[in-house]
């Protein structure tokens, strides 16, 4: 992985781990110790389906750049949709408390996509990758321009 993915995925899970510690603490104080073992489990599902999509779609761009819008929104919409089944499987458990766990899901869910698009739209992208295999030729000297 690039050091500039690494910096992008960084600038992205710092800030939903202090979203899902501050939720963690919140859950405690509300609901109690499973509340906060909810907001923790939650916090730590998110950054763990985002972190697993952000690789894969780095790998994607890299791989195959004309598939990557396409595979950019087929992979949000497949996490969304693991997050809602994770939602469902876990809506009567007795290890943490449902609500505490929903709600942290989907508050660092959408700070995981600002702290995304905050670290993309500050990043100095380049559009075209120069290569450095091809220098450039020399113009012909006996050519005017």
């Amino acid at each position: 992985m690039r050091s500039d993915d690494v910096r992008s995925l960084l600038q992205t899970a710092v800030p939903t781990a202090v979203a899902g510690a501050v939720a963690a603490v919140i859950s405690a104080l509300v609901v109690g110790g499973k509340g906060a073992v909810g907001a923790i489990v939650a916090t730590l599902v998110v950054i763990l389906f985002m972190g697993i999509g952000f690789v894969v779609l780095q790998r994607t761009a890299k791989s195959l750049p004309h598939l990557f819008q396409a595979m950019g929104l087929m992979l949000y919409a497949t996490q969304i949709l693991l997050l809602f089944v994770f939602l469902a499987v876990f809506k009567n458990t007795t290890l943490f408390n449902p609500r505490a766990f929903a709600i942290t899901l989907v508050a660092t869910t959408l700070v995981w996509i600002a702290a995304q698009t905050r670290a993309h739209m500050k990043a100095k992208i380049l559009y075209v990758e120069p290569d450095s295999s091809k220098a450039e030729k020399p113009e012909n000297p006996g050519s005017k321009s």
